[in-house]
């Protein structure tokens, strides 16, 4: 009897286990739910269970039955932003999610450049860092996820390894990527709304890992060979898509930053096609093909050597990438790079472009320093060359001072028809925004590069501190032996 006694209790403590709901980790406490919208949640219960859920902000309940596995996933309407909120999901027992805002939610991805915390890395510092861990507790309505680190070869991951919503402390901002802090940062200052930043990061990540297989090989003429090649946890293909971005596809978002192409120099030629690739295949997963995707140019290093030209390759193909799809765009990073040191320390100024392109695109504020200058066309006068650009005018011209005061444009080059280039000199027509550019030794120019290099003295700004985007007015093809060594 006795037996039978325990028998039973044991398996209605096993039934009481069995219902117990589970939320996947990315839906918790200090969560910021996507404002105005429908809204996935999601989890396990028990095999066909309803689960009811009801939320704070507009009073309205909710019913779904999980299927035969314990699944279940509905979506929920917000309101405008606002909170906290509590959210309570019942099955048999009731679980309260707390302080919970409504607001804007963005993903942030890439490798070391995104992965970089606002700390900074070893010897490898944040401009003015302590600033901003020092004023984190003022900026309450900005809250991150950070999700860990998981390479899978395989199986889809339902949920992330690690990771919990954090609201801003000096701690929390301090370990939390500087890109995406700093991008949330000015959105919250310039709308006075709720963000949320979740980021899935790894430095030295391909993107060829943040994807699936099958999106690979639907790319035509993509070299499949590179790809196999790669080996690494944060290289091989689809394996962070698998642990890093299926756990987190359900989570409704506005859009996505993006800081990556640095490991992919070794196959430039296909980055292009694999950017747009991805990208598509994000916006599927996250079920909206306009969702806006903004990534940083990668800025200048020495890599092989400063005079080779892997670096202007990579940033060729991610201004293809962005011209050829809507809602993408680049923000310039020309004025920002170190010779010596891959992680530049002024994440700040690339969290702001990444925001302005956002304020300015998806939020309607204008007046923005949005869109950097780009190459639009030439014009042949006698031994000169004449450019025009595009993203310049009266409000956001070209500044002509250096640092010593006097008009110094650098890190232009030109060439004649035997394809050899020479440093130039370069003078701006400053009623039009145009720059002259002339070298002794070449008669009857053809071509202009600018910045086309792994690093340059390139220094063309705007007077509102946009920096020229790196171009290159020919088509030719660049022999091997100049762009790696």
């Amino acid at each position: 009897m006795k037996k039978t006694f325990l028998l039973i209790m044991a398996l209605f403590a096993m039934n009481l286990a069995n219902a117990a709901i589970k939320l996947p980790k990315v839906i918790g406490d200090n969560m910021v739910l996507q404002r105005n919208s429908n809204v996935n949640l999601w989890g396990e219960a028990s095999p066909n269970k309803t689960v009811k859920i009801k939320t704070s902000w507009n009073g309205k309940q909710y019913s779904v039955k999980s299927d035969n596995d314990g699944n279940w996933k509905v979506a929920v309407v917000t309101s405008s932003e606002g909170g906290p909120y509590t959210i309570e999901i019942t099955d048999g027992e009731k679980l309260e999610l707390k302080n919970i805002l409504l607001g804007e939610v963005w993903i942030c991805s890439g490798q070391s450049n995104m992965e970089m915390p606002v700390k900074g890395f070893v010897n490898q510092p944040v401009e003015n860092a302590a600033k901003y861990i020092t004023e984190a507790s003022q900026y309450p309505q900005i809250r991150m996820f950070t999700v860990e680190r998981n390479s899978i070869d395989e199986a889809p991951q339902k949920d992330c390894k690690g990771g919990e919503w954090l609201t801003s402390t000096p701690k929390s901002v301090a370990d939390f990527s500087a890109t995406g802090y700093f991008f949330g940062y000015t959105l919250n200052k310039m709308l006075n709304i709720p963000i949320g930043l979740i980021t899935t990061n790894w430095g030295g990540s391909t993107i060829e890992t943040w994807m699936t297989k099958e999106s690979i090989s639907s790319i035509p003429g993509v070299n499949m060979e590179v790809i196999s090649n790669y080996k690494n946890d944060n290289a091989r293909a689809q394996a962070l898509y698998n642990g890093m971005i299926n756990p987190i596809k359900n989570f409704t978002a506005k859009g996505f930053i993006w800081y990556q192409g640095e490991s992919n120099r070794g196959n430039y030629y296909d980055y292009a096609s694999l950017m747009k690739k991805m990208i598509e295949l994000w916006r599927t997963e996250w079920n909206d093909q306009e969702m806006p995707f903004y990534m940083v140019q990668l800025a200048p290093y020495n890599y092989e050597g400063a005079q080779y030209r892997s670096l202007p390759l990579v940033i060729e193909a991610q201004y293809k990438a962005a011209s050829e799809l809507k809602h993408c765009d680049v923000a310039a990073t020309t004025d920002i790079g170190h010779p010596q040191c891959i992680h530049p320390s002024r994440k700040l100024q690339v969290g702001q472009r990444l925001a302005y392109l956002a304020l300015a695109n998806d939020y309607g504020i204008e007046g923005l320093p949005a869109n950097s200058p780009t190459y639009k066309s030439l014009e042949i006068k006698d031994n000169k060359v004449v450019l025009s650009f595009n993203n310049v005018n009266n409000d956001n011209s070209f500044c002509g001072f250096s640092t010593t005061g006097v008009n110094s444009f650098e890190g232009f080059e030109i060439a004649g028809e035997d394809q050899v280039f020479y440093p130039a000199q370069a003078n701006l027509v400053w009623w039009q925004n145009k720059m002259e550019v002339k070298s002794d030794n070449v008669a009857k120019p053809v071509a202009v590069r600018y910045g086309f290099a792994n690093f340059s003295t390139a220094n063309v700004t705007t007077a509102l501190g946009l920096p020229l985007v790196p171009f290159r007015t020919d088509n030719w093809d660049i022999p091997q032996n100049q762009i790696f060594k």
